[in-house]
């Protein structure tokens, strides 16, 4: 895995480019000098979670062939302002899922994605508490 990040302008602004030539752009917040221009370095590990945590629970609903029809995900975080550097307390994160859909078997999907297979979510639950929440709409 490989990610290469060039400056776009200003002092902060970068555009990050993967292997497959896929990029993002990052900025700082404007109260340090930032032009708003992209994402932020935090914002973007959210990004990660919300993405591999969505990923893994899509995977393991298909394997228990539930009927998943659509999901959105909502991450809400707070920071740890009083220390430096200031790295997230808790982090909510929220699935709204569609479809006709088992709730035992779309909780033990998170569970499993939470507990085992997100390495994102692992890696940030070492220093913050991550809560996440459902709510299912069938179709």
């Amino acid at each position: 895995m490989e990610i290469n990040l060039i400056r776009k302008s200003g002092k902060f602004n970068f555009e990050a480019e993967n292997e497959g030539g896929f990029t993002v752009q990052l900025d700082a917040k404007p109260a340090i000098g930032g032009e708003g221009k992209g994402f932020r370095p935090m914002e973007m590990l959210l990004v990660g979670l919300g993405g591999c945590s969505g990923i893994d629970m899509v995977n393991v609903l298909t394997k228990q062939k539930e009927p998943l029809d659509d999901v959105k995900i909502n991450i809400k975080a707070t920071r740890k302002d009083e220390e430096m550097p200031p790295i997230f307390d808790v982090i909510d994160i929220n699935f709204d899922l569609y479809g006709d859909l088992n709730e035992a078997k779309v909780q033990r999907a998170l569970q499993m994605t939470f507990d085992k297979y997100c390495s994102v979510s692992n890696i940030l639950g070492r220093s913050a508490t991550i809560n996440f929440t459902y709510k299912i709409h069938n179709s």
